[in-house]
């Protein structure tokens, strides 16, 4: 719907209409500087260990741009009407708009450091986080950072100046945006332009599309937000592995309960901090490093403890802890950290040989199975 272009003042019509025709004269060449402009930004990220989902890129229609072209600013009383961008042309800066979407907030100030960093390409005149006023009003919009850059020397921008302007000396230098947002914000920011800013005329329009906006908007932080922990808590996970890094740091009782809260959440009900007997447990064993503690703490083995064991209560730390133990190694986990067997009383060898004998028949149960 043309808004601006309808309202229009009648004696700004014909330099509009001007500007116009001229933006459809030069479009061509534009559409050669926004396919330059996107494949500059994708050699970018060609090396990069931060790789976008995708690039894409569009120049303005020529409906579009008339709209924009049409916006006027507003009058004082008895001011004659004004044009917000009197040379279009030359003033807009989104005619050509390229596009970087992510995967995950925390990849767009990456992306965005990355692009702002090729002085030679490019010099970035502006740097805007779309969603800052939002969150400083306590409202909801979705996350995009948008970059004003400036080719520097570019040839196919050259080309461009020439057509639009063959007396004046092309220099290779042209103003396009840049928008890096994830790939939920671009979903819901596309279908948001389509009802929102593409149906301006307000007599179709009703409280309840605000609302649900505002409502998708806060649901679409909810999910980046548990997708973005999901994406730390798996790369925190992988690190456990690594075994000349963090898979080497040595198992102290709080490296242990932070592995241990990392990898088992949903088992962590130990009221206290103290994890020294978790320590104690390990060492017995010689597991001393993180990578020990991260391959014990398999999800097959606990799913085969629980079923060996049938456990009428959901263990704790301590007890499954334990039982892990136990199903790895066996008689030698009991006379590690039992009592001797010499001893009078002896309830905890007790209990480990009770569990371990129900261990054993689950094992030749299943190889029985296995076997038939």
């Amino acid at each position: 719907m043309s808004l601006h272009w309808d309202r229009l003042d009648d004696s700004l019509r014909p330099v509009v209409a001007a500007s116009v025709a001229e933006y459809e004269r030069v479009r061509p060449a534009l559409e050669r500087v926004t396919a330059e402009m996107e494949r500059r930004i994708r050699d970018i990220f060609a090396d990069a260990e931060t790789q976008p989902l995708f690039v894409t890129s569009r120049t303005k229609t020529v409906e579009s741009f008339r709209e924009k072209a049409s916006r006027m600013v507003e009058q004082l009383p008895g001011a004659a009407p004004a044009l917000q961008f009197p040379d279009p042309l030359r003033n807009l800066t989104d005619m050509v708009g390229v596009r970087v979407i992510t995967t995950l907030p925390g990849e767009n100030a990456v992306a965005a450091n990355l692009i702002k960093r090729q002085r030679s390409i490019f010099d970035c005149r502006g740097d805007r986080e779309k969603d800052i006023g939002s969150i400083e009003s306590g409202t909801y919009g979705y996350s995009s950072r948008h970059l004003i850059l400036r080719s520097i020397q570019n040839d196919v921008v050259k080309e461009y100046q020439e057509v639009l302007d063959p007396a004046t000396k092309p220099n290779g230098s042209y103003f396009f945006e840049c928008q890096i947002r994830t790939i939920f914000a671009h979903a819901w920011s596309e279908i948001e332009h389509d009802i929102r800013f593409k149906s301006q005329d307000r007599r179709a329009w009703s409280p309840y599309f605000d609302r649900q906006f505002t409502a998708t908007a806060a649901m679409l932080e909810t999910v980046e937000s548990a997708f973005s922990e999901l994406h730390e808590r798996y790369e925190t996970v992988t690190n456990f592995w690594d075994a000349d890094g963090e898979g080497a740091e040595a198992l102290t009782p709080n490296r242990i309960k932070e592995i241990w809260q990392t990898l088992l959440p949903h088992v962590d009900r130990k009221s206290d901090d103290d994890w020294g007997w978790a320590a104690e447990l390990l060492a017995a064993h010689g597991l001393t490093k993180t990578i020990q503690l991260a391959e014990l703490l398999q999800s097959s083995a606990i799913s085969d403890v629980r079923k060996a064991l049938d456990h009428r209560y959901s263990p704790g730390p301590d007890r499954l802890l334990d039982d892990l133990l136990l199903w790895n190694y066996g008689q030698s986990h009991i006379d590690l950290t039992a009592e001797a067997a010499s001893e009078d009383s002896k309830p905890r060898r007790e209990s480990l040989q009770r569990r371990y004998q129900q261990m054993r028949r689950y094992r030749e149960a299943n190889q029985k199975q296995a076997g038939s």
